[in-house]
């Protein structure tokens, strides 16, 4: 679950990253008793083969008044983050680590961590699983800015983070696997063949769906595209160079700890993408999000549910209908598509192009945009 924002310490200029504690005793789920103790071996193994602190930063965003940063602290060889102290423009482990390097890399619990934003420094803290994400208040210009990351001794490294106007009406969230990159995989087996197997080289991006999205920004410049997953933040920047890759808007990426919780042994991925939800609702409380995604299993009813609770934050629901084969290896179809969400269209598509010609009817895209490479029809 993504965590709530939070407040400087006082005096300090420092943030706190809301995360899961550490904490003792019997009460504690069996899960993450074990966790605990296989962290505190990686950690102990990583140490004496000498590797060192590394930030993975993400995409952030925000507005005029505040910022959430997304990074993750693991300890990798040296030759994946540097060391010293100049800033540039490495991203560590970026092009370094794939696969199971990826996945086994050493968090490094609770690390503290500086965030410089426009020449200020902030102190935040990382999770029990590395991840830092915290709400740090700046005052910022709309548009792409880059800030600074830094982890005890590690190199300092740039993570771009995209300010959203106060006055934004308009967005897009977008599910990744079967919405934006056609998986064809069981999903039983989806997260460890794209976790321990599949590069950015392999994967195959959906049809037409590039484009759409190229539209889309191209009607609605300032529109922010915010990419919602089940996937653990392991695999963020094989996804990036993917999105990148494939000509997909910049945009953050909301992703997941598969780690257990107090009460569970797995995180639950239904729940991250609502509690994400949730927040974009709070945070941008002026945007009305176009929400896209597939029909196996869960978007259409995660999306209903949000539209009913917060129908001024919804423009439209855009599905992609997955052909007969990768819907059984999805699981099965969702059969939530009946949930009534009175003034919010729905729209049903098997590709990008037939999504485009929906969203025009709409409105949504205008008519006269075409993508980049198209020229225009007079």
């Amino acid at each position: 679950m993504c965590p709530l924002p939070v407040k400087p310490r006082a005096l300090s200029n420092s943030v706190e990253s809301v995360g899961p504690t550490s904490s003792s005793g019997a009460g504690r789920h069996l899960a993450l008793r074990i966790d605990d103790a296989w962290l505190r071996f990686q950690t102990r193994l990583a140490i004496r083969r000498g590797r060192v602190e590394t930030v993975i930063p993400y995409t952030g965003y925000g507005t005029t008044s505040w910022v959430r940063v997304l990074a993750r602290i693991v300890r990798s060889e040296p030759r994946d983050g540097g060391s010293g102290t100049q800033a540039g423009k490495l991203k560590p482990l970026k092009d370094g680590m794939r696969g199971w390097r990826n996945f086994t890399s050493a968090p490094v619990a609770h690390a503290t961590v500086r965030v410089t934003i426009a020449g200020i420094d902030h102190d935040v803290e990382a999770d029990r699983g590395g991840v830092v994400d915290a709400q740090i208040p700046a005052a910022l210009d709309v548009g792409w800015h880059t800030i600074t990351v830094q982890s005890g001794g590690s190199r300092i490294v740039e993570a771009p983070v995209q300010i959203v106007a106060d006055d934004a009406d308009f967005g897009v969230v977008s599910d990744i696997d079967d919405t934006v990159m056609v998986t064809a995989l069981p999903r039983p087996f989806l997260a460890a063949w794209n976790t321990f197997v599949l590069d950015e080289h392999a994967r195959t991006p959906t049809p037409g769906m590039a484009v759409l999205y190229e539209r889309i920004v191209r009607t609605a410049p300032s529109a922010p595209v915010v990419y919602l997953s089940t996937g653990a933040w392991n695999v963020a920047p094989t996804l990036s160079r993917f999105l990148s890759r494939n000509l997909y808007p910049a945009g953050p990426k909301l992703l997941t700890d598969w780690g257990p919780t107090p009460d569970h042994w797995f995180r639950s991925g239904q729940e991250h993408k609502r509690s994400s939800l949730e927040r974009l609702a709070a945070e941008f409380p002026g945007i009305k999000w176009l929400l896209v995604g597939d029909d196996g299993q869960h978007d259409e009813a995660i999306y209903a549910e949000f539209a009913q609770r917060h129908p001024q934050n919804v423009r439209a629901i855009a599905i992609r209908q997955l052909s007969v084969g990768e819907a059984v290896l999805a699981g099965g179809r969702s059969k939530s598509a009946a949930q009534p969400t009175p003034g919010i269209p729905w729209i049903y598509s098997p590709d990008g192009a037939g999504m485009s010609a929906q969203l025009e009817q709409l409105g949504i895209i205008r008519r006269s945009v075409r993508p980049a490479d198209v020229p225009e029809t007079p």
